[in-house]
């Protein structure tokens, strides 16, 4: 099964308040967009950890997500990752209370978002990045706290202000 089972390719952004937006200088060159939306200039995100959400930690996530068989070629990798999910599909380092992972420094290469192991894992090359893991990323929030949640308000303006700055 393709790797690509991890990710889906829904866009959908909820536009949220995120707070006051930096204004553009209008004496400055002006940059090509990278593309345009309804009305104006529109940055492509660029992927950011949103504060307080811990979707990706939750390790058993149903049968629309890939199974760490599908992803993983080493068995060690797939023996891990289940020996981290806890009995309600969390893992085991998720401090739900304050939604932090108690072994972040130390956490295994596959609970970080980075563009080497995306394309280690997914097949997603450097130029894909920042747009399938924000996908992902949307997805994920949608599937364990709701598609109107408050984590998916924060993970979209998280990503909006980190594209604006």
């Amino acid at each position: 099964m393709s790797h690509a089972v991890a990710f889906s390719s829904i866009s959908t952004v909820r536009f949220a308040t995120c707070g006051p937006r930096k204004k553009k200088d209008k004496a400055g060159p002006k940059e090509k967009p990278k593309s345009v939306g309804f009305g104006g200039e529109r940055k492509e995100a660029s992927w950011k950890c949103a504060q307080n959400c811990g979707a990706c930690c939750k390790l058993d996530k149903g049968p629309s997500f890939a199974t760490p068989e599908e992803i993983f070629q080493d068995p060690s990798d797939v023996q891990l990752y289940r020996s981290m999910i806890g009995p309600e599909g969390w893992c085991i380092h998720f401090e739900q209370t304050t939604r932090t992972c108690s072994i972040y420094p130390d956490r295994p290469y596959f609970c970080r978002v980075e563009p080497d192991i995306f394309q280690a894992l997914y097949g997603i090359d450097e130029k894909r990045f920042n747009k399938e893991a924000c996908s992902f990323c949307r997805d994920t929030i949608k599937a364990i706290y709701g598609s109107h949640s408050k984590e998916l308000d924060n993970f979209n303006c998280t990503i909006r202000n980190t594209s604006s700055s």
